[in-house]
């Protein structure tokens, strides 16, 4: 049975812990607030950006091996597989990561392939699948925000050059889409080949273009795939800081919890060892 020292101690741990956790919930709430107004701030371009490829690619419907940007929406049945997939660096933050690895490894599964190729962003991801029969390719850890965009280009860049040299079948990527602070939801898309991106409306205007119209859309293809990478990196920066909140908030609630029981059995083991005295004492008494 615990001492009455021995449970004060591990009043004073769960206390400590307690004290980590609220401070942890707070300061991923202040970054959250960040990462939702950077999201904000990038999706008018994305949405923009979408509108624009879908026009110029419905313009050219059935003519893209002929333009020469057709590279990009080609289909193959190969399994030769490139995956990007974002992560988070830290932990503490529930299954926000191990959730979408898990959904990731299981569709590659379910897909036959047996070794895809991987360029990782975050730690977590790479602690998963460095253990699996997967190549990982590259493993990018602590990239400073100012940075995102460029290292974006260079890993959607390399991906590509590869996709167009037929040296890949489809390129996945995978991250976690922030709903809200209580759901982040495990996002597997395909990356390339393109989907046909279906416009909401149709412009039959006709329009003047310099450059080409060709030259436009084959530029603005590869643009519009890195937009998704970077936003899909965004998404999974609001979605950890949220993950971690949630998972803080839980933790500092259960430790509450565990305080008040271990409380209330140092009070009554408290009370035993008064009662036990008692009636020793008085046992000595009546004794003499």
């Amino acid at each position: 049975m615990a001492s009455l020292k021995d449970i004060r101690k591990r009043i004073d741990s769960v206390k400590r812990t307690q004290k980590t956790t609220s401070a942890m919930k707070m300061v991923s709430a202040a970054k959250l607030r960040r990462a939702e107004d950077h999201i904000r701030e990038a999706t008018p371009y994305a949405q923009k950006l979408k509108s624009i490829v879908s026009s110029l690619s419905n313009r050219f419907e059935g003519e893209e091996q002929d333009t020469g940007f057709g590279s990009l929406f080609r289909n193959s049945s190969g399994k030769r597989t490139g995956v990007i997939l974002v992560t988070s660096d830290r932990g503490l933050c529930g299954g926000f990561n191990s959730n979408l690895s898990k959904a990731l490894l299981q569709q590659l599964f379910d897909e036959g392939v047996e070794c895809a190729e991987f360029v990782i962003f975050g730690r977590k991801g790479n602690d998963f699948f460095k253990r699996t029969t997967h190549k990982i390719l590259v493993n990018h850890t602590g990239t400073p925000p100012d940075e995102h965009l460029s290292l974006v280009r260079d890993v959607v860049g390399e991906f590509t050059q590869r996709f167009e040299k037929d040296e890949l079948d489809q390129v996945l990527l995978a991250y976690n889409h922030f709903v809200n602070v209580i759901s982040q939801v495990p996002v597997i898309e395909q990356l390339l080949p393109i989907k046909p991106i279906e416009a909401e409306t149709v412009d039959e205007r006709e329009i003047l273009f310099e450059p080409s119209p060709e030259e436009i859309l084959k530029t603005l293809l590869k643009k519009y795939v890195q937009n998704q990478v970077y936003v899909s990196w965004l998404d999974t920066i609001a979605g950890e800081h949220a993950a971690r909140m949630t998972s803080m908030d839980a933790a500092t609630k259960n430790a509450g919890e565990i305080i008040d029981k271990l409380q209330l059995h140092y009070n009554r083991t408290r009370q035993a060892a008064i009662t036990s005295e008692l009636i020793e004492i008085i046992s000595g008494a009546e004794s003499l």
